[in-house]
């Protein structure tokens, strides 16, 4: 593959981080439009994570696009008529079924990284992409948890990208970090109340 130009490399990056922050408000939000800024933040992430040496991060956002046209069908097809959806918690079993796999697929990520790549970071590399497949998920499917798990990304993530002089990623994961918080107050109080909202 071949690599970014380091003149363009900031500006790709700053551009991704512009999707990025739009994309979170909007899934704040719950608008069905979040998946569009979305699919072209993961686009451009791609590019960025492969260049770090980053890769299991860098293959993740291939199932981040794929899951964005999956969450983006899945929102439209539930809103139906009006276009609204609802959240929902999960019950202690499904949450301890999440919670294995989520490990287990990091441990083996980063094992397999380790291993067979010149990754950088290979296990920190592997828990963000475990736990962000499994957030991504459950954000398709309306789950007040994929919140925590996000939560969680966003923190390691953000010393990874400092560690790589990724910071204007670093910094979006910040304000990443703040959203997923409010996120998951917001997505809290509308499964607490059983509302729909406006996709």
């Amino acid at each position: 593959m071949p690599t970014i130009a380091p003149e363009w490399f900031p500006i790709i990056e700053w551009t991704a981080a512009g999707f990025g922050v739009v994309n979170i408000m909007l899934l704040v939000r719950r608008s069905v439009w979040n998946y569009l800024f979305g699919m072209v933040m993961v686009a451009l992430y791609f590019a960025i994570f492969f260049e770090r040496r980053l890769y299991g991060e860098s293959m993740l956002q291939l199932f981040f696009f794929a899951a964005q046209g999956w969450g983006w069908w899945l929102w439209a097809r539930s809103g139906g008529q009006e276009n609204r959806v609802t959240v929902e918690w999960m019950q202690l079993p499904e949450r301890a079924i999440w919670l294995t796999a989520t490990l287990a697929l990091s441990l083996n990520l980063g094992w397999i990284l380790h291993r067979f790549t010149n990754a950088i970071m290979p296990f920190a590399d592997s828990v963000v992409t475990g736990a962000s497949i499994a957030a991504q998920i459950l954000l398709g499917l309306r789950r007040v948890e994929n919140w925590v798990l996000w939560i969680a990304v966003d923190v390691v993530s953000i010393g990874i990208y400092i560690n790589r002089a990724l910071y204007p990623t670093a910094m979006l994961y910040c304000g990443f970090l703040v959203l997923s918080a409010l996120g998951l107050k917001e997505w809290a109080r509308a499964a607490r109340q059983g509302e729909a909202v406006a996709a």
